[in-house]
């Protein structure tokens, strides 16, 4: 539990940063890039909590590699989902809203 605290702290720290700095460079790459990233993370445990309704059981067996091999394949998938065009949605609403002044960083 704790190391799953400390990983999204991490994350959440990274992200701020990169977004205080495409703020300051007024690029919309980075803008969007950080848009994208925000909706990565946020895919990721949206999908990590989901994965704890799955009753345990099956195929493989319960090992600490399984959720380590699990938990990195679930952060692949969100980044993947989240760099198409579309992705989930969320990367997009954000970058209007931030583009538009709606928000500030």
């Amino acid at each position: 539990m704790e190391i799953d605290r400390l990983n999204i702290y991490d994350k959440a720290l990274y992200f701020q940063k990169k977004a205080e700095g495409a703020k300051e460079s007024k690029d919309r790459e980075a803008l969007k890039e950080v848009c994208q990233e925000f909706e990565s993370i946020f895919l990721s445990m949206l999908f990590k909590e989901m994965k704890k309704t799955v009753p345990v059981g099956g195929l493989m067996p319960n090992s600490t590699a399984t959720k380590i091999f699990e938990e990195m394949y679930i952060d692949e998938i969100s980044k993947e989902i989240s760099k198409k065009e579309e992705g989930f949605g969320i990367a997009k609403m954000l970058y209007e809203q931030f583009t538009k002044g709606y928000v500030s960083i």
